[in-house]
């Protein structure tokens, strides 16, 4: 094992690593900014090195001063967490150049299977079932129009390096093709530096299941069961939970099965995830279709956790320095039901707008299966450079129907609050209480038909 390593991320995220590093007996280092000088993960960490002021761009996407870091301070490995730069091949090629491990899959992997248009054609030849659509991008508008005249009405443009939702446009008409094709183009090479977009049938009532596996260098591939994300706003996940309810223990095995055919055909190596879109009509017999592939730990990593018992971030450690997975696919027992809240500060009926401020009041719920992730305390700040997310709220149950009722307790008991300061927190509760929810099995367009979001 590693005898120190270097958390590159923030937050909620840097503290739960720091936290199985410590359990490991492994050392840490974290890396912050001017604004998170006071956070709570750089106190958790054994060292601490500054590396920029508040913007991202010259701090945790700031590469040289991150592996300056590591170099000073004698790290062996490099966490990623989420975001950031934790699906940039080209910072792990450059760990690699310096002598250091980046905990994640090797780079050419990350690559392949960060550019979905790539992704998709390798998990066809891996004979995972796709949507109509393309497998290599789309290089003029004229060429979309036509394969958008082949597989039918509405369509989907992605980026091809896109995530975290962003980089996608649906189109219902043709006459709006080409407007959406060259924005989309436009807005990808905004933000990912790489216009290349792919189209595919868009299904507009679908569900949103993604599973959950683990790679070693030995052979060694598990999956640790699905979770069902189908509550999201603007293709961003809101609520999260394991297992999906009302999924046919045959239709898990698949999903399973070929979850890990995915990852086994791409040279996987630690923790990813593998995102299908889930047919709703009963007729169509739960019907699946290959999304993409996600190359790092998930936001909503915990809910498996919490069913499963494994620490995800530790067998990400254990590959990455070269051990094989301390579970088997016989050793993986889904027990009970687990459900994540994303806690926001931001206010939902001004379109999600961030609400960044000063939290004079922060009070956490607690009690028994009830777990919290997250990094601030009373008087800390919601800074407006970073993701808007306070933290995450995971709630377990010997069933749905109780994990539900004490994911509603839980969230009365939370406290959050300062001047501006708006949250999801009672989004969510009218979430859970709505009865479509409560019977399980929401579609993606849950939000957008009750709450008009």
């Amino acid at each position: 094992m590693f005898d120190k390593v270097l958390i590159a991320n923030r937050g909620e995220i840097a503290l739960r690593i720091i936290r199985t590093c410590r359990d490991l007996g492994v050392r840490t280092v974290a890396v912050y900014s001017t604004p998170d000088a006071d956070a709570r993960f750089v106190h958790a960490a054994d060292e601490a090195v500054h590396i920029g002021p508040g913007a991202p761009t010259r701090s945790y996407l700031n590469i040289p001063n991150i592996i300056g870091a590591a170099l000073r301070t004698g790290a062996q490995a490099i966490h990623p967490g989420y975001g950031f730069l934790s699906e940039d091949p080209y910072f792990a090629e450059i760990c690699a150049d310096a002598g250091i491990t980046f905990i994640g899959p090797p780079p050419d992997v990350m690559e392949n299977v960060g550019d979905k248009a790539t992704a998709r054609r390798l998990m066809t030849a891996a004979g995972l079932p796709l949507l109509p659509g393309t497998t290599e991008p789309v290089d003029s508008a004229e060429a979309a129009e036509e394969i958008a005249r082949e597989i039918g009405y509405p369509v989907i443009i992605k980026a091809a390096a896109g995530g975290g939702g962003r980089g996608i446009t649906v189109v219902h008409r043709p006459e709006d093709l080409k407007e959406a094709y060259v924005t989309t183009r436009a807005g990808a090479q905004a933000v990912f530096k790489n216009s290349a977009v792919y189209l595919e049938r868009y299904l507009p009532v679908t569900r949103h299941i993604e599973i959950q596996v683990l790679c070693d260098d030995f052979g060694g591939a598990v999956h640790l069961g699905e979770r069902d994300c189908s509550v999201q706003r603007r293709h961003q996940k809101l609520v999260e939970e394991s297992p999906a309810p009302g999924l046919p223990p045959k239709v898990r095995e698949q999903l399973g099965a070929a979850a890990v055919a995915g990852a086994r055909a791409v040279g996987y190596r630690g923790a990813g995830t593998v995102e299908f879109l889930l047919e709703t009509d009963p007729a169509a017999d739960h019907a699946f279709w290959f999304m993409e592939m996600n190359a790092r730990i998930q936001v909503e990593h915990p809910v498996t956790e919490l069913v499963t018992g494994v620490d995800l971030i530790a067998e990400q450690l254990r590959v990455a320095a070269g051990r094989p997975l301390t579970v088997r696919q016989e050793d993986i027992e889904i027990r009970g039901h687990a459900l994540e809240c994303r806690i926001n500060a931001e206010d939902p009926d001004r379109g999600f707008a961030p609400t960044p401020g000063l939290l004079e009041n922060y009070r956490a719920p607690g009690g028994p299966w009830v777990r919290v992730d997250t990094d601030y305390v009373p008087g800390s700040r919601v800074s407006p450079y970073y993701d808007s997310m306070i933290g995450k709220l995971i709630v377990w149950g010997p069933d749905r129907a109780t994990a539900l009722d004490r994911t509603l307790r839980a969230l009365e008991e939370f406290d959050v609050s300062g001047p501006g300061v708006r949250t999801t927190i009672p989004l969510h509760q009218e979430i859970l209480r709505h009865p479509e929810f409560r019977r399980g099995g929401v579609p993606t367009d849950f939000l957008s038909r009750h709450f008009s979001l």
